[in-house]
């Protein structure tokens, strides 16, 4: 009986073995790699050709250009006809970079155009006339800067590690509340936003979400919320437009060189007399804004405030910008002009030392102090969005908190 057993545990692990050397006989099936096509970003492999880099011309064109890399006129009005749809000739543009790719010494194959930051041409200039775009990968960040003034905007900001691009919508949306020539040691912005950065560069800053302005222990929140009536996108907590209907500077200045005051010395006749305005010295040619709408009431030589330009803005405040250089082209009296629109331009007309803004206001008749005046709120938020801008602001300014926090964290 024993025996038997054996012989039969004997015989199936022969038969196992048998199996398993058939099957480590057998010829192994490998998958054969799937075959990927090449993707080539500007539609064809640059490797293969010959290639010139070069920097558009002041005052050159796209035929022109066409023409140096060996395009006759003819195949440039076939090449221009046929990208009309991806390229409008009209918006070349002096300073963008190209680069010209040849299949041998002088046949011009394809022609790469940067349009700009992202986007990029490509015109195939031989046998089937063609244009096409290739935009790089741009990359959106949700960034935080919490940015105290020591010595300048613009320092400051870098130091903190973020983009000077910033101040220029920072500049947009505090153009009512702030003015960003008289900011002053120890003033503090702190902004959630995103931005688009392409190949490690920051190009642009978009959606500045929450920013919060402080001054001596006061702040000066922005939300954007946009209502989609076309008008104001951003608001403070209660729902008030931070659009006002006077802007705070009519220029951009390099700083103010003489201040509101009944007993300044006159520079340059060498008494003391009034000066009911503020002088912002900025160089001939910069252009000067009306800082509301309203209507021209008078332009004209204004003795020693030279060329002179009055604006009513309502029954209660009127403005009025001298020593100017020139008008604005048309600028004529009766002419409605808005918030923001040049109506002239820097100069030192009239009795001045230097090229500078008088820049006057005066309320019911009266002069008043240009950096004192109060600026009424334009339209408020509407009443049915007020709940919601209400807990976007409080999710902003958590979510403001929470980074710049993470952030302190990292850095210690």
């Amino acid at each position: 009986m024993r025996r038997s057993l054996v012989a039969v545990a004997i015989l199936f692990i022969f038969t196992l073995s048998c199996q398993w050397r058939q099957r480590s006989a057998a010829p192994v099936q490998e998958e054969a790699p799937v075959k990927q096509d090449t993707v080539y970003p500007l539609g064809f492999c640059t490797d293969s050709f010959r290639v010139v880099n070069g920097v558009v011309a002041g005052g050159a064109t796209f035929s022109g250009l066409l023409s140096s890399l060996g395009i006759s006129g003819d195949e440039t009005y076939r090449l221009i006809q046929a990208s009309d749809s991806i390229f409008d000739v009209r918006k070349f543009r002096a300073g963008a970079a190209w680069q010209a790719y040849y299949q041998d010494s002088t046949q011009l194959k394809y022609l790469v155009y940067e349009e700009g930051r992202v986007r990029s041409i490509i015109f195939h200039c031989k046998d089937s006339l063609a244009a096409w775009t290739y935009d790089k990968p741009v990359e959106r960040q949700e960034k935080v800067a919490d940015v105290t003034i020591h010595s300048s905007l613009w320092n400051d900001m870098l130091d903190a590690g973020a983009s000077p691009l910033l101040i220029v919508e920072l500049a947009d949306i505090y153009a009512w509340t702030v003015d960003f020539f008289g900011l002053q040691e120890g003033d503090r912005f702190r902004v959630l936003y995103h931005q688009d950065v392409c190949e490690g560069e920051v190009f642009r800053i978009n959606d500045v979400e929450y920013a919060v302005f402080s001054r001596a222990d006061k702040d000066f929140p922005a939300l954007f919320f946009d209502q989609q009536d076309g008008g104001n996108k951003y608001w403070n907590e209660k729902g008030e437009s931070m659009r006002k209907a006077f802007l705070k500077a009519p220029l951009k200045f390099t700083r103010i060189s003489s201040g509101f005051s009944y007993h300044r010395l006159h520079p340059v006749h060498g008494v003391v007399r009034p000066h009911t305005g503020v002088d912002y010295a900025a160089p001939t040619g910069t252009p000067v804004m009306s800082i509301g709408d309203g209507t021209v009431i008078s332009k004209g030589w204004g003795g020693g405030g030279g060329n002179t330009v009055k604006i009513r803005h309502n029954s209660v405040y009127t403005t009025g910008y001298m020593h100017l250089s020139k008008y604005a082209s048309g600028l004529k009296v009766g002419d409605r002009v808005h918030q923001g629109q040049v109506i002239g331009y820097v100069g030192m007309t009239g009795t001045a030392t230097g090229p500078h803004l008088d820049f006057r206001v005066w309320k019911n008749g009266t002069p008043i102090n240009p950096l004192k005046m109060d600026s009424p709120s334009g339209e408020p938020i509407q009443q049915q969005y007020l709940p919601a801008l209400d807990s976007l602001y409080k999710f902003r300014s958590h979510r403001l908190d929470s980074l710049l926090n993470a952030n302190k964290l990292i850095t210690q």
